[in-house]
């Protein structure tokens, strides 16, 4: 099995701190954002989601 982190990763889940906090902990270990944001309402939560990309060291 390959230990490399995934190149590309779309996070996503209700738009709270702790989405929040993971987006920040990905930027933290050097991913960077990837695109905009979406979000969308499933009738109570908003959910959103993120791509973030890491580069080539």
């Amino acid at each position: 099995m390959d230990d490399q982190p995934l190149r590309y990763r779309l996070i996503t889940g209700a738009d709270d701190a702790s989405f929040c906090e993971r987006i920040s902990g990905l930027l933290e270990q050097g991913y960077r954002l990837y695109g905009s944001p979406a979000v969308t309402f499933n009738g109570s939560t908003v959910i959103a989601a993120q791509a973030v990309i890491l580069d080539d060291e």
